[in-house]
């Protein structure tokens, strides 16, 4: 199963990522969403399972929850926006991780990329695309692409989708 992951794009919609996510099985995305148009958008490439994130109003929060549990490919996934990452979890996201263990846990909000595994929670992977919005601060904006299959996560891609450009918010 070949996964897009996307967070944080506050209303904005790359269309380079129709090239990007077109063998996708599934794309999620990991909150601050900023318009249903954006997850319309991606749902003409594959189908969208994401949460809400902060920045988001009563019309998304109605449309996506706060947090997902999935299971693909034989693995656990957790979807929430604000959760951190090794050592610095965020409390709800803590008490997420011991009430579901996953395999995987899937974030945004930081518009920080990482991809890393985390020991303390038996080594379950730790994934936050970056941010794919114009607005934050981050300097590149990015998106994630891989493959879960029999239990195993593969062929992970950083998709750098160019420069920020607009305002740091």
């Amino acid at each position: 199963m070949r996964i897009g992951l996307i967070s944080d794009t506050h209303g904005h919609f790359d269309e380079s990522l129709k090239e990007h996510f077109r063998d996708c099985d599934e794309i999620w995305h990991g909150g601050d969403i900023g318009d249903l148009q954006v997850t319309a958008s991606l749902s003409t490439i594959a189908p969208v399972v994401g949460v809400h994130g902060n920045i988001d109003g009563r019309e998304i929060r109605w449309a996506y929850p706060e947090e997902v549990l999935i299971e693909r490919e034989g693995m656990r996934i957790l979807l929430l926006h604000i959760g951190g990452y090794p050592g610095h979890y965020s409390a709800g996201c803590r008490a997420a991780l011991k009430k579901h263990r996953p395999d995987i846990l899937v974030c945004g909000h930081s518009h920080i990329l990482r991809v890393m595994r985390d020991p303390a929670f038996g080594n379950i992977w730790v994934l936050n695309p970056g941010a794919a919005g114009i607005h934050g601060f981050h300097p590149m904006r990015t998106a994630l692409r891989f493959c879960i299959q029999n239990g195993k996560l593969t062929e992970m891609e950083v998709i750098e989708l160019g420069k920020r450009s607009g305002r740091i918010v």
